[in-house]
């Protein structure tokens, strides 16, 4: 099989990427109409070897941190190591800088669900215990709806944050075909949307942990419900100033958007900064993604920075309308991980908002059956708080839930337009770095 060659989006015009994007999609859907049955059926599940990192000191008192690093790494770390132990200087040893995760290769993909066989932390028992709990105080809340964002620290202990570690190394060293088109477009080293759908360890994260609680203080919300999440590895530039628009079919002031952060943020980049109140703004429009904070009607926000260098198990909030972005590294390649579980989730009483011929489609690629003003409620929105439903969770572990590739076809067909690539030109002006 030939290698794959892809060039950068950037070399594009934005409208023209964008019709190209939609274009790649609809085709990577069309082919896989020709593939096998089997292809789209629970596959037998592997258990990918997953190694252990170099224990780091982060104080004055040494503690030790599990890296659970990918097979697909390009390991200068155990080159330094190998180099030390046979007595070289380690300021003489340097290594080519590369990134820390390779690309996959094209026939490294997979199909159907996965799933990792992780034991859940604090002996909670599968489909069974209850979601746990976390405490948020009023002003925390307060703070969210006067700024909005929220940053929360310790939310996870160290057993949840080695779970979702081995969670991501399994998945990027068993790539999913769901995420071939971010992988390959090389936003990120690997990213994959609705991670949860294929990926059951992510799954019984949501049902069982306390993040389904903790949404649900910030919202004021008695349920919470997964809209639409995002595995992220290491993007490569970062991202300029933008709002959220891929939440799936809920409107802003029905959502929450959420990070889970699985490493330490480096010192010089890679820490998310949001201008301060900018959810309230009036001026950006609801298609816009990438925003000029210097444009007229932002003058109140632009220079209210809140900067969050997030660390293992620290999570934020924020409010999808609310303006940030997220410096890279200047060259791209990332010598760190910096793993992230992300996405949004709909408070109670959400509806379902059919967005075909807008951007937002994008996250709503299932066969649900959801008409627009329907409530939200189904297996493809799975509910987490106050518990998890175990007639969703079956229609989930059946393979019911998940992308239909003549749906795919169906939903973003409207989107391969001149007024579309129009539309998609914000998209493509948020890529990139430092601005």
């Amino acid at each position: 099989m030939a290698t794959r060659n892809y060039s950068s989006l950037h070399s594009v015009s934005a409208p023209t990427a964008a019709c190209c994007l939609v274009a790649s999609v609809m085709l990577l859907a069309l082919t896989t109409l020709s593939a096998p049955v089997t292809a789209f059926v629970p596959a037998a599940t592997t258990n990918s070897p997953i190694t252990t990192g170099v224990a780091s000191k982060t104080t004055a008192t040494t503690t030790t941190t599990r890296l659970f690093q990918s097979t697909r790494t390009a390991t200068p770390i155990g080159e330094v190591i190998s180099a030390v132990g046979a007595g070289i200087d380690e300021e003489e040893f340097q290594p080519k800088k590369e990134k820390i995760l390779k690309e996959p290769a094209l026939w490294e993909y997979n199909f159907g669900l996965q799933d990792p066989v992780l034991t859940l932390p604090h002996g909670i028992v599968k489909d069974v215990s209850a979601p746990e709990r976390f405490e948020v105080s009023e002003e925390q809340i307060q703070t969210l709806e006067r700024d909005g964002v929220l940053h929360l620290k310790g939310v996870f202990d160290q057993e949840w944050v080695d779970y979702l570690r081995k969670a991501t190394a399994y998945q990027v060293d068993e790539p999913h075909f769901w995420a071939f088109a971010g992988t390959a477009s090389k936003l990120y080293d690997y990213i994959q949307r609705n991670v949860w759908q294929t990926n059951s360890a992510f799954a019984r994260f949501y049902y069982h942990s306390a993040m389904g609680h903790v949404l649900a203080q910030c919202g004021r919300t008695d349920e919470i419900r997964v809209s639409t999440d995002l595995l992220m590895v290491n993007p490569n530039k970062g991202f300029k100033w933008h709002q959220d628009n891929q939440n799936g079919p809920i409107s802003w002031e029905e959502g929450l958007r959420f990070w889970i952060t699985m490493d330490e943020t480096p010192k010089d980049y890679g820490a998310p900064v949001y201008l301060k109140g900018s959810h309230k703004n009036n001026v950006v429009d609801d298609q816009a993604v990438f925003v000029d904070i210097e444009q007229e009607g932002l003058e109140d926000y632009k220079d209210q920075l809140l900067e969050f260098r997030t660390m293992p198990g620290d999570m934020l909030v924020w409010h999808p309308r609310t303006i940030h972005k997220v410096d890279g590294p200047v060259d791209g390649i990332w010598t760190s991980y910096r793993r992230v579980l992300g996405g949004t989730v709909a408070k109670g009483g959400a509806i379902y908002h059919d967005k075909r011929g807008s951007g937002g489609v994008l996250s709503d690629l299932g066969r649900h059956g959801l008409q627009d003003g329907d409530k939200l409620k189904s297996s493809f929105f799975p509910v987490v708080y106050p518990q998890f439903d175990k007639q969703e969770a079956a229609e989930r572990d059946s393979g019911k839930v998940g992308r239909n590739p003549v749906d795919i076809v169906t939903k973003i067909g409207g989107l391969a337009t001149k007024a579309s690539g129009e539309r998609f030109n914000s998209f493509f002006q948020v890529l990139g770095s430092r601005s």
